[in-house]
């Protein structure tokens, strides 16, 4: 997702490539981004820092930076709480909240990042034109990671939740049954299992820190969280197909494990 959105990018796209790993590396180049080597030699250089990076290491990664001393435009766009966020901008005078919904960027109309913060029309300027829509919205920092907390708990939730159904119907022997019954009642709900299976294990290492970010976002406001913390263990049990593909079988087979 960062390599995408900083190809598209319309200014000088600079990043710090020293300890990160080959695949990094090559993305990196593959989105022509100048490698500055250190986070110092970033710090120095850059007017404006995007931090986009798996949502459990978004405070510490935000701490690297004050610690190295940039005074530019920040804008976390992980997918944290809105009081993570809002705790993240009381360490940057200049502070943009984002919110990334949608793949990763390229075709256009698929990828949207919302936008809040003084200078957020700012730093939306950096894509205009581009295949990534920018929407700046009204609000105090971490209105954008609210919506993008909103849309998470029903996309990822759901998806979690049905992978659960499909694991109990199968441990109690009545698959088969369900899907005659969807096939009747709900005939896309088959497909959207097999679809999440697919789709989802690879990725589900990073998904078990955003539900979290989630739950903390739903009991903030004293509202139920506990179907965001059950969709962070299924997400857990899945961890181990870290960059491979799964299939409906053996999804299952993990999550019944």
């Amino acid at each position: 997702m960062g390599a995408s959105i900083a190809a598209l990018c319309a200014d000088e796209r600079l990043w710090a490539g020293t300890g990160r790993s080959a695949a990094t590396c090559e993305r990196a180049a593959a989105a022509g981004l100048t490698d500055v080597g250190t986070l110092a030699a970033l710090v120095e250089r850059a007017d404006v820092i995007v931090s986009v990076c798996p949502p459990g290491s978004a405070v510490d990664v935000a701490g690297q930076v004050v610690s190295a001393g940039f005074e530019g435009i920040y804008v976390d766009a992980n997918a944290v709480s809105p009081s993570t966020v809002r705790s993240i901008a009381t360490r940057f005078p200049r502070f943009v909240d984002g919110g990334i919904i949608g793949p990763p960027a390229g075709a256009p109309g698929t990828t949207r990042l919302y936008l809040c913060g003084d200078e957020a029309e700012q730093v939306a300027e950096l894509w205009q034109g581009t295949a990534l829509e920018t929407r700046v919205i009204d609000g105090e920092v971490g209105a954008a990671s609210a919506v993008k907390a909103c849309f998470a708990s029903w996309t990822k939730g759901t998806a979690a939740l049905l992978l659960c159904i499909r694991a109990l119907a199968r441990a109690e022997g009545v698959e088969a049954d369900l899907l005659g019954e969807w096939a009747r009642s709900s005939p896309d709900l088959a497909h959207q299992s097999e679809r999440h299976a697919s789709t989802t294990a690879a990725k589900a290492w990073r998904f078990v820190g955003e539900m979290d970010q989630l739950a903390d976002a739903f009991a903030a406001h004293d509202l139920p969280d506990g179907f965001l913390r059950a969709a962070a263990d299924v997400y857990d049990r899945l961890s181990g197909f870290k960059d491979r593909p799964g299939d409906l079988d053996s999804v299952l087979a993990a999550l019944l494990a």
